[in-house]
């Protein structure tokens, strides 16, 4: 397998070019498909407190052949978690539930604009680098406006933003806006969840030509694009299939027609970071 690119992030950390999601994975069964995953080839593994699985990944980290300097562990802040107080209490609590020292990256789960608390969060993860929980700090899901207000409030850039990014939802103008900033746009549901897009024969055709996958083909599109995908899988065929995108290249003609699949609704589910609240 070609080796895995690495991003530097704003804040000096470096990244694997591709993560692993463990949403759902939970128990002794998320465990097995995690330590899985990190055999793969697997470095960043992206949860969160919400999935309720941050002490299975701690678990996995332990049974990993891996030294766990090379990992690089993500978990995400709660939306009923943001007044100050909570918001430390909580990413302790993250810790303590994985039995690990510190995280490399902690994000904000989501920016829950009507309870306007967003920025006295991102507060306080930029407390708990200082005091060296976390090495490097984010956020999931913030617009523009709420990405403008913490750094105009702070003075401090997250170093990524996990958004909703997939062919039919290319978040063209969060990403340019993202890179002007230099933030990492990262792609959660980089393959919608696995609904039709999965059977869509515009990408059937660009796999075809490659002799890949399509599932390898939206991942390649991703990465080409400068975003960082987290696909999810349980069986290690997958995990290998999904972490073999860096031996091709899509042409600038395969890009601009993947491209083409992005629709204003294309959404999965009616998540706009606008009004959304995640709890």
């Amino acid at each position: 397998m070609t080796a895995i690119p690495e991003i530097t992030l704003n804040d000096g950390l470096t990244v694997p070019a591709i993560g692993f999601g463990t949403y759902k994975l939970n128990g002794a069964a998320g465990v097995n498909a995690m330590v899985s995953a990190i055999d793969a080839g697997y470095r960043l593994l992206d949860s969160a407190f919400n999935y309720e699985n941050e002490g299975a990944l701690g678990e996995a980290v332990r049974r990993s052949s891996v030294p766990r300097e090379k990992l690089r562990i993500t978990s995400k802040l709660p939306g009923r978690h943001h007044t100050y107080d909570e918001a430390l209490a909580t990413i302790q609590e993250s810790l303590f539930r994985a039995r690990l020292d510190y995280y490399d990256l902690y994000l904000i789960h989501w920016p829950n604009p009507s309870k306007d608390l967003y920025v006295e969060a991102w507060q306080a993860l930029i407390d708990a680098k200082k005091w060296g929980l976390i090495r490097s700090i984010g956020v999931c899901n913030f617009l523009p406006e709420h990405l403008n207000r913490i750094i105009q409030e702070t003075g401090i850039t997250p170093s990524i933003n996990q958004v909703e990014l997939h062919p039919y939802f290319s978040q063209e103008e969060q990403r340019a806006w993202d890179k002007e900033h230099r933030i990492v746009t990262e792609s959660w549901s980089p393959l919608a969840r696995a609904n039709q897009l999965l059977q869509d024969a515009t990408i059937q055709k660009i796999a075809e030509a490659h002799q890949k996958s399509i599932p390898q083909i939206i991942l390649r599109w991703h990465i080409q694009l400068g975003a960082l995908p987290l696909p999810k899988a349980s069986s290690p065929k997958r995990q290998l299939e999904n972490l073999s995108v860096f031996d091709f290249s899509l042409t600038d003609e395969e890009m601009q027609i993947i491209a083409g699949l992005s629709r204003p609704d294309g959404r999965t589910f009616d998540q706009d970071p606008a009004k959304y609240e995640e709890f």
